[in-house]
């Protein structure tokens, strides 16, 4: 009997083990694959494979698992036979009647469990298209592809020569143009798949300072267009007051934001590796009300070899109202028209309330048409003056009344201290971000934005050449209307190289900006900023400048001065207004000038400075604006 009992102990133990063992392995036997040859997808065919594609994914929706294989190589897409769907997305949508139907190149809804392998397939699009959208979708990866466009929407010229009376110019070979006859003069205008640029906007760029600038297309626009050979074109008119040079490139594109590159929406768990965006058309990977994005070795960088200077259209990686963490590692940005990374929420503004329900209505012009609110979310009432939050209530329903109103009902009564102006904001959706090992350079703009009101790490990055401030820490109810106060943000083991040069005198390398325009005593918009441990090789003396921050440390940071440009004007390292509980400490200035502290609307005893040749100066107003 005891044998028997042994026997069928071990039996049993044994079999437990087999089913573990093949429960253990049942993910990988049931995953799908899915090869895209098998569907019509021919490498290096110059192709349309849009047809191909979309009912590739379609069998994909039916599996619990998939991965779907691209065969290498180069795969054209166009928009013929490719998704359409309406989107509203933040910061890119215009406010107009004009339809907001997108064009997908790769469009994924309510799918799980689904990895792209790219095998270094080169995506070439045409036309105006989003190259992928990734919608309502969980656990999505993608991996090791390439993005281009037969013809970016980005059109790049160099100036060769220039004088009072003519310039001639070298356009770069994959920016199509005409010469058109216009009022008497031949007006050259640029041209792609589908498109013409209607409203030139520009952006210069120095090769030899690796710098950019703003600047007009309006000289060329009332110039005579003579080509002189294909691609060398020679412009007759008025330049006296052109601020560009020779050897200088010219980037246009028309500002209008019709298209994002990748739209993640509403997704969790998802996944970007490996990837190459050599041309994007609108603003990069948007990411709208998605929790749980990982973006590791990412290059957002014109193609080797392409004579380009651009590869995106606007923000390279754009977060609005995301939550969860946020990872951006490993990852270049170079070639931008706008910032590299911007983290934010989003405020609504009040315009009516009763008891328990509040109607909120989106304002900034590019933002609006999507549900920013989830049953269960955590909202701030917040003042539109003073940033300072004065109630907080749960979610209990989320509608759209239009697309630019918001109807919430509440688990309590609305605030009776509501003002004209005043916003609401979403705590709920707020992520907690990591921006690690990264490089930023050849932007005109800021290299990144950032108010979420969890956990920030930014380290081990290298901003190089941003025109304006390479941090932007700043929150508004009146402007932007982007959310969120920041409570816990590390800065350390950064070097920042030149940066702000465009934003003299207000070249501080890092700004803490809140844009609130009324000061509360004993109340601040940030809380505990730690800027530690970074090299600052800097041509001017502004550093940093801070308001209404409760909680900030400059410490242990080295300052270079570089011969980069001549220095401005301002001749302060370090701005602060109404902050408290400062530390500027044992920081190494290897700099001519010496440096200088200003507060403002503080009292000396709120800064700790053991460094002796910081001029502390204290400008308290008689006043006080509370």
């Amino acid at each position: 009997m005891k044998m028997e009992l042994k026997w069928l102990c071990g039996f049993s133990k044994i079999m437990v083990e087999v089913i573990v063992m093949l429960i253990s392995v049942t993910p990988v036997f049931s995953q799908k694959i899915i090869n895209l040859a098998d569907y019509g997808v021919v490498s290096n065919s110059y192709q349309n494979a849009s047809p191909a594609i979309v009912r590739a994914i379609k069998v994909a929706g039916g599996a619990d698992s998939c991965i779907i294989r691209f065969p290498g190589g180069r795969v054209d897409i166009w928009p013929d036979g490719a998704e359409r769907r309406e989107y509203y997305i933040s910061n890119a949508t215009e406010n107009d009647a004009l339809s907001k139907e997108k064009t997908i190149g790769m469009l994924f809804e309510n799918l799980s469990n689904i990895t792209l392998e790219g095998n270094n397939t080169l995506l070439v699009y045409h036309g105006k298209m989003m190259l992928m959208a990734i919608d309502r979708c969980h656990n999505f990866k993608v991996k090791d592809l390439q993005f281009d466009f037969e013809r970016p929407t980005m059109s790049e010229m160099k100036i060769v020569s220039k004088t009072k009376t003519e310039v001639v110019a070298d356009v770069t070979r994959d920016s199509w143009y005409a010469i058109e006859k216009q009022n008497n003069h031949n007006k050259l205008i640029w041209y792609g798949e589908g498109w013409k640029t209607n409203n030139p906007f520009v952006i210069g760029y120095v090769p030899e300072k690796e710098m950019m600038y703003y600047t007009s297309w309006n000289p060329f626009a009332e110039s005579n267009a003579i080509e002189i050979s294909p691609f060398k074109i020679r412009f007759s008119g008025d330049f006296s007051g052109a601020n560009f040079n020779e050897g200088d490139i010219l980037t246009i594109r028309d500002p209008y934001r019709d298209e994002v590159g990748v739209f993640n929406n509403r997704s969790h768990n998802v996944t970007f590796e490996n990837l190459k965006f050599y041309y994007i058309h609108g603003l990069g990977i948007v990411s709208q009300l998605s929790e749980n994005i990982d973006i590791n070795e990412v290059s957002v960088a014109p193609r080797p070899g392409s004579g380009r200077v651009i590869a995106a259209f606007a923000d390279c990686f754009h977060f609005s109202g995301c939550y969860g963490s946020v990872t951006i590692e490993d990852c270049l940005a170079s070639g931008s028209h706008d910032d590299p990374i911007n983290v934010h929420g989003t405020y609504l503004r009040i315009t009516s309330s009763d008891s328990d329900k509040v109607l909120l209505q989106f304002m900034h012009p590019q933002t609006w048409g999507f549900n920013a609110f989830d049953r269960g979310d955590s909202i701030e009432f917040v003042n539109h003056r003073t940033l300072i939050p004065f109630a907080i209530a749960v979610v209990k329903s989320s509608k759209m009344i239009s697309k630019k109103e918001i109807e919430l009902r509440l688990d309590r009564h609305v605030p009776l201290q509501i003002q004209q102006g005043d916003c609401v904001g979403n705590l709920s959706k707020s992520p907690s971000v990591v921006v690690k090992h990264n490089r930023f350079e050849h932007t005109n703009t800021r290299g990144l934005l950032i108010t979420s009101t969890e956990k920030v790490l930014i380290e081990d990055n290298t901003f190089y050449r941003t025109g304006m401030h390479a941090i932007l820490v700043a929150d508004d109810c009146n402007s932007w209307f982007e959310s969120g106060r920041v409570r816990d943000v590390l800065i350390r083991n950064n070097v920042f190289e030149d940066c702000g040069y465009n934003q003299m005198p207000d070249n501080y390398i890092i700004s803490i900006a809140p844009e609130n325009q009324k000061l509360v005593k004993g109340n601040y918009v940030h809380r505990n900023i730690r800027i530690e441990n970074n090299v600052f090789n800097v041509y001017d003396a502004p550093l940093l400048k801070a308001k209404s921050t409760d909680g900030l440390v400059f410490s242990n940071n080295v300052i270079n001065q570089t011969h980069f440009m001549n220095p401005g004007t301002k001749k302060l390292s370090v701005q602060l207004t109404d902050c408290k509980n400062v530390s500027i400490l044992k920081n190494k200035f290897n700099t001519d000038w010496q440096p200088l502290l200003n507060i403002e609307n503080m009292t000396r005893g709120q800064v700790k400075a053991d460094v002796k040749n910081i001029e502390l100066k204290a400008k308290i107003k008689a006043k006080n604006n509370y």
